[in-house]
């Protein structure tokens, strides 16, 4: 039975909130670029390049310029036909104020003005609107200039002609208008020089808000990433990119200081197929020839490309108008449904494989596989916010109909190609039959001895997974003080003897054959390849915890990989973390004090010495068996006192590339990799 309250709450018409123009940009920014941390920030820009890379599809734009100014400011400028600035039939204002403004207001809507875009991005560009503390967008139109700024999703003036386009400067379209004495914006006068001025396009410069962000840092890393696979994507558009912020030492090639920013220029006139070469670039490729075709079907256009390579792992990336699909969806599925048919039954005509022998499987013949697959259609349905997974039927069927021809004519025209991939294929299969039976072993190992746990498992008292914890130690010596020095009731202990074996190099019933990753495997209880359960995981919290030197290190580094490739989801969920021993114990007196880097002890060490403190005594901790159990429990194990990191993906793409080029056979790139970062190391204790 309901009980009454004391007082009633009123609810009536005034309580019904409508919140105009950019306001609920504002109020819940998350709704519209996914969050307000860094993911967020730098979808931004990547809003405003969609509207120019729409223009270059639609073949009306064939160079970008990105700049970062100082202070957070950026400039997107392209040399399309330019946003439209007469008066709109609903809006009564401009058709630029229309659009800077108005949510879900734009070209891509219906028409012929756009037949192909990146999703709705009327709401894109209001949305960077909105969260900008200033805006300030420049159109060139049948030979005039407009322009209009706007003060945190407000206009500051309406849309002006301020000349002709012979007569505008190029920073008169950047810069402020309102000349705000306050500004703490910069134009570097040098680039200005470098950079084309167009007759015709859109400039549109922004800050993104500092109530909005909580943190404002864009990434030079990441924008170079993003542009150049645009680059790839949309054939014959140059992309420039220009950083004012700082020289960055990593991209430095010479000595020269004359200049304070650098500059990349992205453009593949092969596209995709150049966007292949480049994901390969440190793999033993089957065969020279990449694979490509582009064609359309019913007004859907399919371009794809892919290259078989000696790697275990297969690298697929979809595109839909543009936009990464990072779950695939029905343009991928199509293409892996038309792959795998066109191999059987060009395998079966040429009699690679016996009347009675089964089919490739689809797993099979993506082993070692590089693809990409890019659509571009006219009203794309993407399921969820994030556009991650793309839901057109009729891209299924368009993919499937076009591979399925054109990949089957390459393999009757490059049998030497087609004998290679198969061969590729048909060991693949050998190998999954081997690890079938492995698993089976491990699974039914697990399900057979009771509690289903190793012997050298030091498990936990409590079997609640939302609150327990697996530490995988390095060692029995540390295994033994961990053991000890843990808290029973949540924490499990598992030691590891030795490295174990680098899954990067070595197929699954290889793996499943090494006892150390048997072991871990059972404890976590997820199973492992296509039998993996997210939901049977036995703990929260997967921790890595080594010792602080190079072998530590190694270690560490061959379990991420494990992890990486074999149990993704367990890092996408945030169950994976990185222990942090302290490096250092200094003694002072009295005083204790643990150090986790050498930054830190060097400033304690100065701060002791500036307070007269001579006798201070510094132990390096190198391994964890060194620490006592108490120290141990004290410094690293601890939820109250202890740090960790916690693993993440943010980029899988480069991840994954990283793991390839660390932990490959191909010693050529990483030794380049090392020869680069060697100067980022910290802590090498050799």
């Amino acid at each position: 039975m309901l009980q009454k309250k004391e007082k009633a709450v009123s609810y009536d018409a005034k309580d019904i909130y409508v919140l105009e123009g950019l306001e609920p940009v504002r109020r819940r920014p998350g709704m519209y670029i996914g969050s307000t941390g860094l993911s967020g920030l730098h979808h931004l820009i990547w809003e405003v390049v969609d509207n120019s890379i729409d223009e270059a599809m639609a073949d009306y734009c064939d160079e970008i310029w990105l700049i970062l100014h100082k202070n957070n400011y950026i400039t997107v400028i392209d040399n399309g036909r330019g946003i439209p600035v007469d008066i709109h039939p609903h809006t009564k204002t401009s058709a630029l104020e229309t659009v800077l403004t108005t949510l879900h207001a734009g070209g891509k809507f219906g028409g012929e003005s756009y037949k192909v875009a990146g999703g709705l991005h009327g709401v894109g560009v209001s949305v960077v609107c909105g969260l900008s503390k200033w805006l300030k967008a420049t159109v060139k139109r049948n030979g005039k200039v407009y322009t209009q700024e706007y003060i945190k999703g407000k206009k500051s003036f309406s849309v002006k002609m301020i000349g002709s386009v012979d007569k505008i400067a190029l920073r008169e379209t950047i810069e402020y208008e309102t000349k705000d004495k306050n500004s703490d914006f910069e134009i570097n006068e040098d680039l200005l020089k470098r950079i084309p001025y167009f007759e015709r396009g859109t400039t549109i410069t922004f800050s993104p808000d500092e109530e909005i962000f909580s943190e404002i840092n864009f990434s030079w890393t990441k924008i170079l990433e993003h542009l150049r696979q645009q680059a790839y994507l949309t054939r014959g558009i140059k992309i420039n990119i220009a950083d004012c912020r700082r020289k960055n030492q990593d991209d430095q090639k010479d000595d020269d200081e004359s200049n304070d920013y650098l500059i990349y220029s992205f453009y593949f006139e092969g596209g995709i197929k150049s966007y292949v070469d480049y994901l390969n670039r440190h793999e033993k490729v089957l065969h020279d020839r990449v694979f490509y075709c582009s064609k359309e079907y019913e007004g859907l256009l399919v371009e794809a490309a892919l290259q078989y390579t000696e790697d275990i792992q297969s690298h697929e990336i979809s595109f839909a108008n543009n936009i990464y699909t990072e779950e695939g969806g029905m343009h991928q599925t199509g293409f892996r449904a038309a792959l795998t048919r066109v191999i059987n039954d060009y395998a079966r005509k040429n009699d690679y494989i016996k009347k009675d022998e089964p089919n490739l499987t689809g797993d099979d013949i993506r082993e070692g596989l590089t693809s990409i697959v890019s659509v571009k259609l006219g009203e794309p349905q993407f399921e969820g916010q994030t556009k991650a997974k793309l839901g057109n039927p009729e891209a299924r069927t368009a993919v499937e109909k076009i591979i399925g021809e054109t990949f089957f004519e390459y393999l009757e025209e490059s049998p030497q190609d087609a004998k290679a991939i198969i061969g590729r294929s048909l060991l693949a299969q050998k190998a999954r039959e081997a690890a079938r039976k492995a698993k089976e072993t491990v699974i039914r190992k697990g399900v057979l001895e009771g509690a289903s746990l190793p012997g050298k498992l030091a498990d936990c008292s409590s079997r609640d997974p939302k609150r327990t914890e697996l530490f995988i130690v390095e060692g029995d010596s540390a295994g033994g003080s961990a053991k000890q020095g843990r808290n029973r009731d949540f924490q499990a202990i598992l030691p590891l003897r030795g490295k174990i074996l680098n899954v990067e190099r070595a197929r699954l019933h290889r793996i499943l054959g090494s006892k150390e990753i048997k072991s871990l495997i059972i404890a976590l209880g997820t199973a492992i390849a296509e039998e993996f359960n997210l939901a049977k995981l036995r703990y929260d919290k997967i921790v890595i915890m080594t010792d602080a030197d190079v072998d530590g290190a190694h270690i560490c580094t061959l379990l991420l990989t494990l992890f990486y490739r074999y149990f993704k989801p367990l890092i996408e969920a945030g169950h994976l973390y990185i222990a942090q021993p302290p490096l250092y114990r200094i003694k002072a007196g009295k005083k204790q004090v643990y150090i986790y880097s050498d930054e830190q002890k060097d400033k304690l060490i100065d701060k002791y010495q500036k307070e007269g403190i001579n006798k201070i005594e510094i132990q390096r901790y190198k391994g964890l068996g060194e620490m006592n159990p108490s120290q141990l429990w004290e410094t690293t194990m601890d939820p109250d006192r202890r740090q960790m990191k916690q693993v993440s993906i943010e980029d899988a793409e480069e991840a994954d590339n990283v793991f390839d080029v660390l932990m490959g056979e191909d010693v050529a790139p990483r030794k380049r990799f090392i020869q680069t970062h060697a100067r980022e190391v910290k802590n090498l204790d050799v």
